[in-house]
């Protein structure tokens, strides 16, 4: 998958400056970089959520896309499931397969942080995409929880040979799931490469200077 030029500017701060993209098809690709860095901008503008400099849409196929805060429809846990078209009863198997089973009908506005990530990763996964993107997915989700969404995001990519565009501020998570590693410093893509390559000998000394920090 190749993307021309991604630039995004605000008033007279550019805070997205990449050349070019290219991501390897069928491959976890994880963003790491520090706060105000440029993953999530780069996250949206893939997704389509937001415009480049350009105006014009990077990618044009079809994007499963599930943003930083996630907020679920004003209905029950499982009818926020059915909202994809999907059946009662591949609705509850989504949920129990996230652990949500036992609040199937119960308004998802009451749901606690991790269990509205949760629902909103289980609804995404119902439907195949050819690309994927996840903005901290697991953010608000306890260690078990965590676990358990890499495993089904794993299976999902492994059934279906999305590419998946990762942002997370999680190394270990980095490590565990990923294939290639994005690693973004000011806007500006300062590496790229094979997941465990870069987490353990990085080229860049702006990416070792960020791994030595969180001391991975």
């Amino acid at each position: 998958m190749k993307f021309p030029s991604i630039t995004k500017t605000y008033g007279s701060r550019r805070v997205l400056d990449i050349p070019a993209l290219e991501l390897e098809e069928g491959v976890i690709h994880a963003v790491i970089g520090s706060n105000g860095s440029g993953k999530s901008t780069l996250a949206r503008i893939l997704a389509g959520v937001l415009k480049p400099d350009d105006g014009g849409v990077p990618w044009a196929g079809r994007v499963g896309y599930m943003p930083q805060r996630s907020y679920p429809f004003r209905m029950s846990v499982l009818r926020n499931l059915q909202l994809t078209g999907a059946g009662r009863d591949r609705a509850m198997e989504q949920l129990q397969a996230f652990g949500l089973e036992g609040l199937a009908r119960q308004s998802a506005k009451g749901l606690s942080g991790g269990e509205t990530a949760r629902l909103a990763m289980a609804r995404l996964l119902m439907e195949d995409y050819p690309f994927l993107i996840l903005d901290e997915p697991t953010a608000a989700m306890d260690v078990a929880a965590t676990l358990l969404s890499e495993e089904l995001l794993l299976q999902y990519q492994a059934r279906t040979g999305c590419t998946v565009l990762l942002v997370t501020h999680s190394l270990t998570q980095a490590r565990r799931i990923a294939g290639q590693l994005l690693f973004l410093k000011d806007g500006r893509l300062a590496e790229q490469g094979e997941a465990g390559q870069v987490l353990s000998h990085p080229r860049c000394a702006d990416t070792r200077a960020f791994l030595d920090f969180y001391a991975l």
